[in-house]
């Protein structure tokens, strides 16, 4: 029985969002799935009672395949929640509880919901609904919203194969004979945080959830509780490392892992040295170097489409995962043109947007937006945003590029790059940076770094030094904001 739950996850065949729960609860019965920081522990049994329990408030309050948005506080109970919506044959829309009120109505108007849930009390008093609803994996499970980076935010909407396709791996993770436990502080409404808590469910990795990224309640965590996974995004890595992530002893980790933007390589070389590979037995010596895994993806490609693994042989190189294709259009004579993806987790299209679904989607292939270069045996590298490139004077500024130097500097902790209008040249690169605690760095310091480092049309013409950058729920920093930093 269990070898045929075990097909079932592998294969996704039959397997929908709302019957997710109760297929693992059958596989793995009493062990724990998730505990969230200052709260109870949970089993996978407990979670399959949740989710029926809440699927038979929603199947009463709302008809078959109408949105409901899913406002509760980050955590696992929010995931619970979409899963429950889902059981009950309507379609979770989950928000972040950090958006301002103006925004969650923006979501409720544009996804055309039924239902806002604000607390699990309102999903009691109802009988549990004893079977999922049956529903076809070709139709839509859920609607994530991007972040709104370069406008309103968008509903990307996601099939039941999409947010399922590419757990099959996770189901040969060896579970049973090995300890793990991963720390996660990503919001669950975003689609980071929903597909790597259903993947550690799915492979069996119980979850050590906070309800917000906290430096020093990370590496505590890590510390104390000898985990052994952290997933989370670049900026976190950062703060870690603010927060004496060196002076701890993370030798438990086996795996980092990242995504949402780009990791820089000489950040994922120091954590993958504070980790190990393997702890030897009896005697407890931790050996070798933690294996970081950076995965690419986006709202629309329902996860991972991309991975790269931090080897020494590998690189900057990346390889679509499996089930994955990927093609470089239009490439210039540095070979760098637009990224396009086709796969199971693209998106079946906008919510009420066909304009925007025509402009992203090309006969099956999704335009990315991402610019990258084709390398060898079918792997890519990343070169940065499309809409993060700089026209001057005729020349292509990538700002990822001219980030990755700022960031080289000692007392800078992060750099983001724009471009603003110029009479003469067109666009000019501005770089706003945040400098790490106690560095003295001013602009022109910064400005004088980059001099020796780039091509003189690629240097900053100007550097604004600020203490926070804006960010959006995953720590992804919003460039259309910056703009407001420097008026």
């Amino acid at each position: 029985m269990k070898l045929l739950r075990r097909v079932t996850l592998a294969t996704g065949r039959g397997l929908t969002l709302g019957s997710l729960f109760d297929e693992l609860a059958m596989l793995h019965g009493d062990r724990q799935v998730a505990e969230e920081e200052g709260g109870d522990a949970l089993t996978y049994a407990d979670a399959r009672d949740l989710v029926a329990r809440w699927s038979g408030a929603i199947f009463a309050s709302v008809p078959p395949r109408a949105s409901v948005v899913v406002a509760l506080p980050n955590g696992y109970h929010q995931l619970l929640a979409c899963v429950a919506v889902a059981r009950a044959g309507a379609i979770p829309v989950p928000v972040n509880d950090r958006m301002s009120a103006d925004e969650i109505e923006h979501v409720m108007v544009d996804s055309e919901a039924h239902l806002i849930v604000r607390s699990v009390d309102e999903l009691l008093g109802h009988d549990e609904l004893h079977e999922p609803v049956a529903i076809d994996r070709a139709e839509v499970a859920a609607i994530f919203y991007t972040s709104g980076t370069t406008g309103r935010p968008k509903g990307a909407r996601l099939t039941h194969g999409a947010l399922l396709s590419s757990l099959g791996p996770a189901t040969v993770w060896p579970s049973r004979l090995r300890h793990d436990e991963a720390v996660v502080g990503l919001p669950v409404a975003h689609i980071m945080g929903f597909a790597v808590l259903t993947g550690l469910a799915v492979a069996g990795i119980p979850a050590y959830v906070l309800p917000r990224f906290d430096a020093a309640a990370v590496l505590d965590a890590l510390e104390q509780r000898r985990a052994s996974i952290f997933v989370g995004v670049p900026a976190m890595y950062r703060m870690l490392l603010e927060a004496g992530a060196a002076d701890r002893n993370l030798r438990s980790v086996r795996v980092w892992g990242s995504g949402a933007d780009a990791m820089p390589p000489e950040l994922a070389r120091a954590f993958q040295q504070m980790g190990a590979s393997i702890t030897l037995p009896l005697i407890g010596t931790h050996v070798g170097e933690a294996l970081f895994f950076e995965g690419w993806g986006m709202v629309e490609t329902g996860g991972a489409a991309v991975a790269r693994v931090g080897l020494p042989f590998v690189g900057g190189w990346a390889w679509p995962l499996p089930g994955y294709r990927v093609r470089v259009e239009n490439p210039d004579e540095e070979g760098v043109g637009e990224l396009l993806v086709r796969g199971p987790g693209v998106l079946e299209g906008y919510h009420g947007n066909p304009d925007a679904t025509a402009e992203a989607l090309d006969d099956g292939w999704l335009r990315t937006g991402d610019l990258a270069r084709r390398g060898p045996m079918g792997s890519i590298a990343f070169a940065g945003r499309s809409k993060d490139v700089v026209k001057c004077g005729g020349y292509s500024v990538f700002a990822a590029e001219v980030e990755r130097a700022l960031e080289e500097h000692p007392d800078v902790a992060e750099a983001a790059v724009i471009g603003m209008a110029d009479d003469r040249l067109g666009e000019v690169p501005i770089a706003v940076v945040r400098l790490g605690p106690g560095a003295t760095a001013t602009p022109d310091d910064v400005i004088e770094f980059a001099r020796d480092r780039l091509a003189t049309y690629k240097v900053p013409r100007r550097v604004v030094v600020v203490s926070e950058l804006p960010r959006g729920g995953t720590g992804k920093v919003q460039k259309d904001r910056l703009r407001a930093l420097l008026s």
